[in-house]
C-alpha cells in the first residue's frame, strides 16, 4: 500500500510537490512476544536508530501525502516476568536470587510508510500519521539470565513454559504492520524535527508454527518512541 500510495495520490485533485528529505531517526523499543502457550513477561526495552528519507508528492487540500522508508537497527526480544502462584518472585535455590532470563534479537528493519500531515509544510509545526508494512531481517541475538539452565526452579513458577529459553530464533524473516502519530518542526535553516509514538504488530512468528511445532504463535508487538531528523535535498 505504501509503495503505491504515490500513484493514489497522483491521480487526485491537488498541488504537486516533488521534495525529497532525508536524515536519521532515534529511538526506544518497548517489545514482548505473543506466544502460545503463553510465557507471563514484562515489556523488555531496546534501542533504535537509523536512516530516513521521505518524498512528499501532493499537498491534498489541507493534506500533505508523503511516502517514508527507513533503514533502522533494531533491539527487539522479550523478558520474562518469573513469578509464583502468589505473584511473588521465584527464588533461586542455588544463588538465593530472584530468577531473571531476557532475550535480546537484534534485526535490521525497513518500514515502508504512507505519511499524511496536516498543519504548516513549511516553518512551522504539522501533525501526522504513517501507516504501512514493516520488514525484518534477523542479525543475531543474545540471552541474559542469573541461573544455570539445570538448576532453575519450577517447583515454584506458575508459568512453566520454559521452551522458548534454550530455542534460537528459526525464522530469520520477519514482517508485520507498524502505524504511528506524531509531530514535526519545519524550521528555516535547521531542517525538519519530528517526534513520534509508533506501534508494531509482527505477523510473522520467530518459531515454527505448525502442529508439530511447539508454539502456534511467538509474533513481536512492539511500542517505539522516536525522534527524527530531516533535511530537504530536493525541492
Amino acid at each position: 500500500m505504501a509503495l503505491c500510495f504515490p500513484l493514489f495520490v497522483h491521480a487526485q485533485i491537488g498541488e504537486h510537490r516533488n521534495t525529497l528529505s532525508i536524515g536519521g531517526n532515534a529511538g526506544y523499543n518497548l517489545t514482548n512476544i505473543r506466544f502460545t502457550p503463553k510465557v507471563v513477561q514484562n515489556m523488555k526495552g531496546g534501542m533504535s536508530f537509523g536512516f530516513t528519507a521521505r518524498y512528499t508528492v501532493e499537498k491534498y487540500f489541507s493534506t500533505i501525502a508523503s511516502v517514508q522508508a527507513e533503514v533502522n537497527f533494531s533491539q527487539m526480544g522479550w523478558k520474562e516476568n518469573i513469578l509464583n502462584t502468589s505473584d511473588q518472585p521465584v527464588i533461586n535455590a542455588v544463588t538465593g536470587q530472584a530468577e531473571k532470563y531476557e532475550r535480546t534479537i537484534n534485526y535490521i528493519q525497513i518500514p515502508f510508510l504512507a505519511h499524511l500531515a496536516w498543519g504548516r509544510e513549511n516553518k512551522g509545526v504539522n501533525f501526522f500519521v504513517n501507516a504501512g508494512p514493516q520488514f525484518g531481517v534477523y542479525i543475531n541475538e543474545s540471552t541474559k539470565t542469573n541461573f544455570d539452565w539445570d538448576q532453575r526452579n519450577m517447583t515454584d513458577r506458575a508459568n512453566t513454559v520454559v521452551a522458548q529459553d534454550t530455542m534460537k530464533v528459526e525464522n530469520k524473516f520477519d514482517y508485520g504492520i507498524a502505524a504511528g502519530l506524531g509531530m514535526e518542526v519545519a524550521t528555516k535553516n535547521l531542517g525538519r524535527f519530528t517526534l513520534e509514538a509508533r506501534y508494531y504488530y509482527g505477523l510473522g512468528n520467530i518459531y515454527g508454527d505448525s502442529k508439530r511445532d511447539y508454539f502456534g504463535s511467538s509474533n513481536f508487538g512492539t511500542i517505539m518512541i522516536k525522534v527524527g531528523w530531516l533535511w530537504d535535498v530536493m525541492k
